[in-house]
């Protein structure tokens, strides 16, 4: 199918008289995101779901819009105003309380790391981890596991075998002359990924 004709059936099937084939092509080319409606008529005209569309959902609204839940259900679910939640979702940052938390993971089936990501604890998450990894991992226990619920015991575990990996990979390269251009690229290459690293780790010790 060609963009004229998936903005044809947008339009005349699902009532969006908009839709033209240059919006189609910013969509492919990531130019511009279709909202929630767009989405469903979208996948609706290409005999496919939401989800997958949007391949791995990263943030609270592709959660919810691949599993097929409107925003309603979800307010409702945790317990608070439709126009309240829906800021949450466009702001990307999420303001529940514990119990709201547990009914948003419970309702959209949320792995721990796609929970963290989705209420917005993922960015402070990866600094405890990169304060952890290059000074001294025992401060952050806390943190962290208060950041993301894992027990307390698989989080030392994990911080101390992250610490050991990085300042190995800092020493492996390190000679007498100094650090080299290798060893800094490969101790930035482990902290860009300091976060998959974590779950990667968390994962083989709680499967």
């Amino acid at each position: 199918m060609g963009p004229e004709h998936v903005a044809y059936g947008m339009r005349a099937s699902y009532g969006l008289p908009y839709v033209t084939p240059d919006l189609v092509i910013a969509w492919e080319r990531g130019l511009a995101s279709p909202t929630s409606p767009e989405l469903t008529a979208l996948a609706g005209v290409l005999w496919c779901s939401a989800g997958d569309l949007i391949g791995r959902p990263r943030t609270l609204r592709e959660h919810r819009i691949a599993r097929g839940i409107a925003p309603e259900d979800v307010a409702r679910a945790i317990g608070t105003d439709l126009p309240v939640y829906l800021r949450m979702e466009e702001s990307g940052t999420w303001r529940g309380n514990e119990r709201q938390s547990a009914a948003l993971a419970e309702l959209l089936q949320l792995a721990l790391p796609d929970f963290v990501a989705v209420t917005g604890r993922e960015v402070k998450l990866a600094e405890l981890l990169h304060s952890a990894v290059t000074t001294r991992w025992q401060a952050y226990v806390r943190p962290v596991a208060k950041l993301a619920p894992v027990d307390r015991a698989v989080v030392e575990d994990v911080l101390r075998e992250l610490h050991e990996d990085y300042q190995g990979h800092m020493a492996a390269t390190l000679s007498w002359g100094g650090g080299s251009k290798q060893s800094g690229e490969g101790g930035e290459e482990f902290l860009d990924r300091i976060v998959e690293n974590f779950w990667t780790a968390v994962e083989n010790r709680t499967a």
